[in-house]
């Protein structure tokens, strides 16, 4: 592991930001590390927050997608790099769940990184193809009596599709029902249309646009209450998969040690960039919710995942496959 102040020291971070640290601009480009491929909503948003961030900061803020090892690529690449507020990783869930879920990762989740912002929080949604099954009992009669095994995707690795659908797996006792990780949402939805595997799991804002305009059929959603974009999906709740109320997030973090008043900074502006009229209507129509607000709401985000997917990976029996 990474020895560096993270996490921990955030509330001296803070402290000294409302001391008055001084104003903090870039010097050079910024770039937004994505650990997965493009094409997602993972990086959309963080495009769309990039393009608000660039006239602010007079800086280019790209977007540069490091996919691989389930994001334990760009994990790492930004836990290593100088902590100087000009490398930022797009988080998400993986971040936390990967380090129980391998055997080593080289890096901490707490201890590696400053969290800059929560971004947003959505659910996970399970779809099939618009010919596929009509719900979520007639998918899981036809996983229990396929021979060959039927199969379900997720956006990777680690991702937190993989391990909804590790928890569905094993509370719906569908042994056989195979996984296959990709790098990114958008490799496993093309898959799906194309029939290669049965079924998805994923944040809802990756699969959104294929569901209204047709081509996918979504079965379930894990929020506590249904979608505001996809009213007449049932809960996992309402189905009877209690284990599924399960919702993501996503955020950028720094390497740990960045300056208060970058952290401040960058906050500030992303901040901003979440309450502009296009990104809430953008953010609003993938079914995403819209969360802002200072670091320390994505730090005790990830306290509470750390605890939690340890728990689900021990349960499961998740690996890497």
């Amino acid at each position: 592991m990474i020895a560096r102040r993270g996490l921990l020291a955030l509330p001296a971070l803070l402290a000294a930001a409302a001391a008055g640290a001084q104003p903090w601009a870039p010097s050079r480009p910024i770039r937004f590390v994505l650990p997965l491929a493009a094409g997602g909503s993972l990086d959309a948003l963080a495009r769309l927050i990039a393009a608000h961030l660039t006239p602010v900061l007079r800086q280019p803020v790209v977007v540069e997608p490091r996919p691989g090892a389930g994001g334990n690529l760009a994990f790492e690449y930004v836990a290593r790099a100088a902590a100087d507020g000009h490398t930022i990783l797009v988080g998400w869930d993986s971040l936390v769940i990967n380090p129980p879920l391998y055997r080593r990762v080289n890096y901490d989740p707490v201890t590696d990184f400053n969290p800059i912002i929560q971004t947003v929080a959505a659910p996970q949604v399970l779809v099939v193809r618009a010919d596929g099954a009509g719900d979520l009992s007639s998918l899981i009669a036809a996983a229990k009596a396929a021979r060959p095994a039927l199969s379900w995707a997720s956006p990777g690795n680690g991702s937190i599709g993989h391990m909804t659908g590790e928890l569905f797996r094993r509370d719906a006792e569908l042994p056989d029902f195979e996984h296959v990780p990709y790098r990114g949402a958008a490799p496993a939805a093309t898959d799906l249309l194309a029939g290669v595997v049965s079924a998805l799991w994923v944040s809802l804002p990756a699969v959104t646009e294929h569901v209204r305009e047709g081509r996918f059929r979504a079965l379930v959603v894990t929020g506590a209450r249904r979608s505001a974009v996809l009213p007449s999906v049932p809960t996992a709740i309402e189905v009877g998969q209690t284990a599924l109320e399960i919702v993501s997030w996503q955020g950028l973090l720094a390497p740990a040690g960045t300056p208060a008043a970058a952290v401040e900074t960058l906050n500030s502006e992303v901040n901003k960039a979440l309450n502009s009229d296009n990104i809430s209507r953008w953010i609003a129509a993938q079914g995403s919710e819209r969360i802002g607000g200072d670091p320390g709401v994505l730090a005790a985000q990830i306290r509470a995942d750390v605890r939690r997917w340890a728990e689900v990976v021990h349960r499961t029996g998740a690996r890497p496959d």
